[in-house]
């Protein structure tokens, strides 16, 4: 898929090669072994099992023109002239009796993201895509993805960083093992929040979801001088802020497609076939269902990929993203 930004997302099954000289961040997929690391690109392994296709995928984005790589402490990045693409890893401690491993994980990454885009050319957060183990464990008395929400939100307030209005689009996924994974796309201009009129800003949440609420946009469009690419955050079958058709994953599915759709709405430019899709599946024996459904409502153009992951609710079965240009795919 590409658009006017010059930006090109493709999935394909991983090889053994070195990523093209064009790759601004490459995201392995599967449960193989991961690809040798390649010196410059940012590069990160995400322990999640593909359901339909290779064994081992890759996500790789790229661009039509230069791209220039480095680093800040821990995090690769790659420049364009318009945008950051950028990478980090984050290891566990041991918890600790003030806080636990992930909170520890989730701050030093953050702090880091941000050091980076502040010392940058491109200091505005686009897109991130957050994996971590375990997501929906409980532990010292609290959910993970909680104690990831809190850390999140700590970092962002002590980089100076807004936790609502102005912030990016975002997933946050359980992978099946393996470190915090945080890649990202920063650009040089601030890119347009949209919220979907179906549902309530994430960053609103009532306290049941938490005493700190996530912080990401539905949606964030990149605009630049050649056009826009357009990116959806994980979205599920919420509406208002509650979880709909819980037990009927068909049902999750279409009211899934249904907010997606109702983003676009507050869009020009855009439609369903004209994004590309990664899909979230909880239990793999659900993927034929969730497939029926996304084909009926996409038909065969679309790229779309199937992963198995926990989703950040435990009711939720599904949870589907998607990016697009103003290109088409």
């Amino acid at each position: 898929m590409s658009g006017a930004t010059g930006l090109r997302l493709e999935y394909a099954a991983a090889g053994l090669e070195a990523a093209p000289a064009d790759t601004l961040v490459a995201a392995q997929f599967g449960l193989a072994a991961p690809v040798p690391t390649d010196p410059v690109v940012p590069r990160v392994t995400v322990r999640m099992p593909v359901l339909h296709g290779p064994a081992a995928l890759l996500e790789r984005w790229s661009t039509a023109g230069p791209v220039r790589y480095g680093h800040y402490g821990a995090v690769q990045l790659a420049h364009t002239e318009a945008f950051t693409f950028g990478a980090i890893e984050a290891p566990e401690p041991p918890d600790a009796p003030e806080r636990s491993g992930l909170e520890v994980a989730t701050e030093w990454a953050y702090r880091q993201l941000h050091a980076a885009l502040e010392a940058g050319d491109h200091p505005h957060l686009v897109r991130v895509w957050n994996y971590l183990p375990r997501i929906n464990l409980e532990t010292r008395g609290l959910e993970r993805y909680r104690q990831f929400n809190i850390a999140r939100q700590r970092a962002l307030l002590a980089c100076g960083r807004q936790i609502r209005g102005s912030v990016p689009a975002a997933s946050a996924l359980g992978s099946a093992e393996g470190p915090l994974v945080v890649y990202f796309l920063a650009a040089r201009r601030t890119p347009r929040c949209i919220e979907n009129p179906r549902q309530v800003s994430a960053y609103h949440y009532p306290r049941e979801y938490g005493e700190h609420a996530p912080s990401f946009s539905r949606a964030t469009l990149a605009e630049h001088a050649g056009g826009a690419a357009l990116f959806i955050s994980g979205t599920a079958s919420i509406v208002g802020h509650r979880t709909l058709h819980t037990g009927d994953t068909a049902a999750q599915t279409r009211e899934t497609l249904a907010n997606i759709e109702a983003l676009l709405g507050e869009l020009k430019g855009f439609s369903l076939a004209s994004l590309a899709y990664k899909v979230y599946v909880r239990h793999p024996e659900d993927l034929e269902v969730i497939r029926r459904e996304v084909d009926a409502a996409l038909g065969p153009g679309p790229s779309r990929v199937y992963l198995k992951a926990d989703v950040c609710r435990a009711d939720l079965a599904v949870e589907i993203e998607a990016a697009g240009g103003c290109g088409g795919p």
